[in-house]
This record gives C-alpha cells, sequence and structure tokens, in this order.
C-alpha cells in the first residue's frame, strides 16, 4: 500500500483499542505517529507520546495547539468516553453526561480547531473520525453515548461539506471489538473469539493515509473483523443494542 515515510501523524486517543490498531498501523508504514492520551501507551517505543485530557478545556486547547505545529499530514480522532456501563436514561447521572459530552463532542471540535489550519496547508490534508454504529442505531442504555457519536458523526459529515483542501473520513467497527475498555466490563470467562482485533483497522488505515483519502472523502466506511470495509451507503451499520436485564 506504499510508505508513510517522512509524514506526521497525530491519533488523539491512541493509547489502546481502535486508536492504538490505527497508530501502530501508521508507524509500522514508516510515519512519524504522535498519540495524545491520559495514559502512556504500553510496548509502544515506535510511538510519541503526549499527554491530553479532554476533560480539562485549557489545557488540552494548550496541547493541541502545540502539536500542530511543525507540519501534520494526518489526524485521528479516536478518544471516547463510553460511561460507567449500559444503564437506562433515568440511572445516568448528570456528570456521565457531561464527559460523554466533553470528550466525544467538544473533544472532536477543539482537535478540529487546532488542526485544521495545519491540514489546510498538508493539501490535501486526511482527518480520520472513529465512528460507531450507535451514531446510526438508538437503543436501550445507550442514550447518552448514542447521543453524543451521533452529534460526532454529524459534525464530521458537515465539516466534510465545508472543506475542499482537507478531506474527512469515518471509520466504525461492523461489529464489537476486543479492547481494554471492552474487557472491564466483561466477565473474566468471556469469549472474545468473535470480536475484532484493533489491528482490523491496520490496512484501510494505512491505505487511507497513503492516498490521503482520495476519492473516500465524507464516507464513513465500515471495518470488519478481517480487515474489509465497505461504505455506509451501501451497507447498513448493524446495531449492537440488546435488551438490558
Amino acid at each position: 500500500m506504499g510508505s508513510l515515510g517522512g509524514r506526521r501523524m497525530i491519533v488523539v486517543g491512541g493509547s489502546t483499542g481502535i486508536g492504538r490498531g490505527i497508530a501502530d498501523a501508521w508507524a509500522a508504514a514508516g510515519a512519524d505517529v504522535v498519540v495524545c492520551s491520559r495514559h502512556r501507551p504500553a510496548d509502544a517505543g515506535h510511538l510519541s507520546w503526549e499527554r491530553l485530557d479532554l476533560t480539562a478545556p485549557k489545557h488540552a486547547r494548550e496541547r493541541l495547539a502545540g502539536l500542530a505545529t511543525g507540519g501534520v499530514d494526518v489526524v485521528c480522532f479516536s478518544a471516547v468516553y463510553y460511561g460507567e456501563a449500559r444503564a437506562y436514561f433515568s440511572k445516568v447521572a448528570e456528570g456521565e453526561w457531561r464527559r460523554q459530552l466533553e470528550v466525544n463532542v467538544t473533544g472532536l471540535w477543539l482537535t478540529l480547531g487546532a488542526f485544521l489550519p495545519a491540514l489546510r496547508e498538508a493539501g490535501p490534508g486526511l482527518f480520520v473520525g472513529v465512528s460507531s454504529e450507535v451514531a446510526f442505531n438508538a437503543g436501550p442504555g445507550r442514550s447518552g453515548y448514542a447521543a453524543s457519536k451521533a452529534a460526532a458523526k454529524v459534525l464530521l459529515d458537515s465539516l466534510g461539506q465545508e472543506e475542499d483542501s482537507v478531506r474527512v473520513v469515518q471509520l466504525l467497527p461492523a461489529g464489537m471489538v476486543d479492547t481494554p475498555g471492552i474487557r472491564r466490563r466483561r466477565p473474566a470467562d468471556f469469549d472474545y473469539s468473535s470480536y475484532a482485533q484493533p489491528s482490523s483497522f491496520a490496512r484501510v488505515a494505512t491505505e487511507l493515509a497513503v492516498t490521503a483519502g482520495d476519492g473516500q472523502h465524507g464516507e464513513s466506511l465500515v471495518v470488519d473483523a478481517n480487515g474489509d470495509w465497505g461504505s455506509t451507503n451501501a451497507r447498513s451499520a448493524v446495531s449492537q443494542s440488546r435488551a438490558l436485564t
């Protein structure tokens, strides 16, 4: 798929999960990759790291502004706050709702504000947003998460219609992904054999970076566990909702 040598990439929320899979793929292709997260990525000597807390807006603005200097070719926003657990609306505290908005929506907004000028200069730059099927599907016990991810999707959809010099592409898993965040919410003996891995995103992320998203601007791409992908214009984003017990 080509080399990314000499190109600088930023992954916001890349210490674990899908963001980490994307960061690892870009670094393996030769890119200089900076991961921004609250916690240092484990076993990541091939990645640079900057501490970033999106729930502290002043700190986040300063960090992101600093990272935007010196040239940036691609930015990925993969930061997410799911919530403590799936729960009915009446059981969710206001603080959890506010944190979902702070990270999933305002964090994205701050990231875009910081990096769009540099991405425009890259001509064309690429912005990759990690989305979710929940942005397309309502479901019980996920009202705050669904609302915040839907807002993030529409924010990027709208930006894609505005921008001529920055390509905007969103990626979402076709099913569940085996990540530390998911493992914290599953029993110790849970079988993850049907789940995708963060590395499932390696091929599509690398191809998008090599081509700067050529031909995919404005798309939302559903990524399968085997690494294949397709547009949501041609296939549905299947709901992962389930009844609460």
